[in-house]
């Protein structure tokens, strides 16, 4: 039996159905969007005739669906996009410019550390969904797939054989956690 929507939260600071879906939409989006932007740096740096534009332009390509069906979830649920959106604006395009700047292997150490840390986030928040949400779980564990399929083509293109590889895994991977935390908030 689904719950009721007005439900109240279990215990004080607990979010309702309505708070933890606009929240999960805001922080999909923002992800998204952050995705988008990491592979359009990348692509930036690597130019049309690199041997990884085309893989990495079939990644940006699924990052521009989930990132348009979290523009219609968005708008069709009355969720509130993430007000630092400009931020997200620079700071993937930032992300993905830089560490292709590296080489070839940091771009695909930040792929790798990136999708590592969604793959986790989405099966969480499949996790927390209830039956009556079975349609957007559905679409989470697709997106969730597709993002494992991103993270298996760059640990095959190198990325564990990148110089530095640990430190900048974990750095990407702690700067993900934490705009996911903002994001779901701001």
């Amino acid at each position: 039996m689904p719950k009721p929507t007005n439900q109240k939260p279990p215990y004080p600071g607990a979010l309702n159905k309505e708070q933890m879906i606009d929240r999960f939409l805001r922080v999909d989006h923002a992800g998204e969007y952050g995705a988008v932007r990491i592979y359009q740096g990348q692509l930036a740096i690597m130019g049309d005739k690199h041997p990884m534009s085309d893989t990495i332009k079939h990644m940006k390509e699924q990052e521009d669906v989930h990132l348009e069906r979290f523009n219609d979830l968005i708008r069709d649920r009355g969720a509130r996009p993430s007000l630092l959106t400009p931020f997200w604006h620079v700071a993937g395009f930032a992300l993905g410019a830089g560490t292709a700047l590296l080489g070839e292997k940091a771009a695909m150490v930040c792929t790798e550390a990136v999708e590592t840390v969604i793959d986790d986030h989405y099966a969480d928040q499949i996790e927390q969904l209830d039956e009556d949400e079975n349609t957007l779980a559905d679409e989470l564990e697709k997106f969730r797939l597709e993002e494992v399929e991103h993270r298996e083509i760059a640990v095959d293109h190198g990325a564990h054989e990148a110089p530095g590889y640990t430190i900048l895994s974990n750095l990407i991977k702690f700067g993900c956690k934490t705009v996911i935390k903002v994001a779901e908030r701001v």
